[in-house]
């Protein structure tokens, strides 16, 4: 399927008229009572976390006790520093750099034995590697005194030289699993990983070696991103320019299929092709080609309109080339904000005017149901593909009325909310490019619909169903990425500039992992 709507803006250098000119920089406006209610959630929720599950991973705010999901780091406490200094919370910020201290790498909790390369690369690397930032430069404040913080740059090192050893593979591509025991810990049998799971360690280890003058770490995590920017068997790994499979043989680097799209498995891939040239526009300017190969594939054959709603624009999953399932999650609504944050680096108006688009159609996901906020998966009826075709089901009888007027419809089984950030991170940079004030309004609102269904026992917890009264039922878990992630972005969308905030003028000095912890750039800020 070829997008109309989108192909002649991208491949035929459009006319201006197609998209809004964000050229010059907006203006922003605070709102702190809206910030003071963003941090009495998060003091509600690391006041639970403290009494029932610290120093464990993550609180289990009804049943008051915990899980070690995370193999008992604290995982909780790390994710949450960065939230913390950009609120100002100076108790908790010394309570968690007090834990940092004594955490102890070399072992895991005994039931959370597998460690995860990507997991404990995006929330404790990068969660060390922030608050470091942070504590050294502009929130310097904040530092009880320079061995604390030196001592969060030791545990960073620390833990990569552990982490290392995932990469002593044949082709250099890791595995993603490390396991530990008794006797110390050696890497899983793993024989493909995926391009998720490669991609999205780059920023952080690259980052550590520029702070550290060590280049190992970035040489590391770059040789494996190499047979994901340069495809080995592009008949297999590449349907589309630019858009890859999903699983990589770790033997020798090629792709192991076909399937892919902006969903879990492969979204954070891309997020951080453009975000490396954030970082340094010197050093990865490859990274950026093969970003706006992606994009303009994206728009150009996953870019879907449903029967019902055709003013909305999703983008449709792939198993191979022309196969196409129109099918995204929560997960893929971070999609907006990513084209938004291109957009805005490159001076395309086109990136940015359809990212905004991205955003107003996860918008509608959150908009549409009972409790007002969005689900886990949806579907939808393409408006471009003949309603007959195989890949292009109808919804079932029972959902048809609700599809008629959402655009999207909801799996038996896919209703659960597991306080996801995505959309509100897509709000979040729709905003900073625009500066228009709706998008504090809906950050607002889904902030008032997550507070409302989502507050249970100690702290928050997931749920089960977003489209009936009350959310269903309550999984009984408050995720950390609820304190790095949904906190951060509910909190920043709110508040006051500042030299952490993205931007519209080409001065971004931070960029944001995948887990929203901001990283001092190196490069000339862009």
């Amino acid at each position: 399927m070829v997008n109309s709507r989108w192909t002649a803006a991208i491949l035929g250098g459009a006319s201006q008229a197609l998209a809004q000119s964000y050229q010059s920089v907006p203006s922003y406006v605070s709102h702190p009572d809206r910030t003071a209610a963003v941090k009495e959630a998060f003091q509600r929720s690391w006041d639970g976390y403290y009494q029932y599950a610290f120093p464990n991973d993550t609180l289990l705010p009804i049943s008051l006790s915990y899980e070690n999901d995370r193999n008992g780091w604290g995982a909780s406490a790390v994710d949450a520093l960065s939230t913390a200094l950009v609120i100002g919370n100076q108790d908790v910020i010394n309570q968690i750099v007090d834990h940092i201290g004594t955490i102890n790498f070399n072992a895991t909790a005994p039931e959370s034995t597998n460690v995860s390369l990507f997991e404990t690369t995006i929330r404790y690397l990068a969660g060390l590697l922030s608050g470091y930032d942070f504590l050294t430069g502009p929130l310097k404040q904040y530092a009880k005194d320079q061995a604390s913080v030196d001592k969060i740059l030791e545990q960073a090192i620390a833990l990569a030289d552990i982490l290392s050893v995932t990469f002593d593979t044949p082709s250099g591509v890791p595995i993603n699993t490390l396991l530990y025991s008794s006797d110390g810990y050696h890497v899983g049998s793993d024989t493909t990983n995926g391009i998720a799971t490669i991609g999205t360690l780059v920023l952080e280890w690259t980052h550590l070696s520029d702070i550290t003058g060590d280049d190992k770490y970035a040489t590391l995590s770059q040789k494996g991103e190499e047979y994901l920017l340069n495809v080995r068997n592009p008949d297999v790994g590449e349907p589309y320019p630019g858009l890859l499979g999903t699983d990589v043989n770790i033997a020798d680097g090629t792709f192991a299929d076909s399937s892919g799209g902006w969903n879990g498995g492969t979204d954070s891939f891309y997020e951080y092709l453009i975000k490396m040239y954030v970082y340094d526009q010197d050093r990865f300017g490859a990274y950026k080609d093969r970003w706006t190969a992606a994009v303009d594939s994206s728009i150009q054959y996953l870019a879907s309109h449903p029967t019902t709603r055709p003013d909305l624009t999703f983008l449709a999953a792939y198993d191979g080339k022309d196969q196409l399932s129109f099918v995204s999650t929560h997960l893929a609504c971070f999609d907006g904000g990513n084209f938004i944050l291109g957009g805005l680096t490159l001076d395309n108006d086109q990136y940015t005017q359809f990212g905004l688009d991205l955003v107003e159609a996860c918008h509608d996901t959150y908009t549409a149901t009972v409790t007002q906020i969005g689900p886990e998966v949806f579907y939808w009826q393409d408006g471009n593909v003949p309603v007959n075709a195989s890949n292009n089901a109808p919804p079932p009888t029972n959902l048809s009325e609700f599809y008629a007027s959402a655009g999207f419809w909801i799996p038996p089984g896919d209703g659960d909310y597991v306080l996801r950030p995505e959309v509100v991170e897509s709000f979040y940079y729709a905003y900073r490019a625009t500066g228009d004030t709706k998008y504090q309004d809906w950050a607002w609102d889904a902030f008032l619909a997550i507070n409302a269904t989502c507050s249970a026992g100690a702290g928050f917890s997931g749920i089960t169903d977003v489209n009936v009264a009350g959310g269903g039922s309550f999984d009984d878990f408050q995720e950390t990425f609820w304190f790095a992630e949904v906190l951060k972005y509910s909190y920043l969308i709110q508040a006051d500039d500042a030299e952490w905030q993205v931007n519209a003028g080409h001065d971004n000095t931070w960029v944001f992992n995948t887990e929203a912890h901001p990283l001092l750039v190196k490069g000339t800020p862009i």
